[in-house]
């Protein structure tokens, strides 16, 4: 297996847990053109580029914020979802939100297909970006298991998960054996 990050909106900073899992684990980024003007088109082509470079291994996808709604709608346009074994997708946005920045408005609508791979969503009850309400929405509608991560606001570097270790054990569930 393969183990891709795909970072939200502005990347993840060092002391991200998605960083971290890199340097701990060999877990390889998804590098966008345009960390701070993330248009969905070039991003899913990206992951779509990744995808089919040299590595023929399954991939298993651990999304962070807009990294998640990268991976719904790259999953309803691709032709290349046999290659992804599973998905991680923590913290959801809400992009349809009334006070979404101008920057992420390319992203509605939320893309709300069933994901063709399994995947598991991780939400915090007290995320400033997506109420657990919406994150359960899109959950159901991915066909994706929703684990509650309790009050950790937007899972990021800013809610001290360090390592986040609860994090890499719903990564390993989603691992084929």
């Amino acid at each position: 297996m393969r183990i891709l990050t795909l970072p939200g909106w502005h990347g993840s900073g060092p002391a991200h847990w998605q960083s971290r899992w890199e340097r701990l684990h060999g877990h390889w980024r998804v590098e966008q053109h345009d960390w701070q003007q993330p248009r969905r088109g070039d991003w899913m082509a990206r992951l779509d580029e990744v995808l089919q470079e040299g590595d023929t291994r399954p991939a298993v996808l651990v999304a962070h914020s807009l990294g998640c709604q990268l991976v719904a709608a790259w999953a309803a346009h691709t032709c290349h979802a046999a290659r992804v074994a599973a998905a991680l997708l923590v913290a959801p946005p809400d992009t349809e939100q009334p006070d979404t920045p101008p920057q992420l408005a390319p992203w509605r609508p939320i893309a709300l297909g069933r994901l063709p791979f399994r995947a598991t969503v991780v939400a915090s009850t007290d995320d400033p970006f997506c109420s657990l309400a919406r994150a359960g929405v899109m959950a159901q509608a991915w066909g994706a298991t929703l684990v509650v991560a309790g009050a950790h606001g937007h899972l990021n570097a800013e809610s001290g998960l360090g390592d986040w270790p609860q994090g890499l054990a719903l990564l390993h569930e989603l691992l084929p054996a």
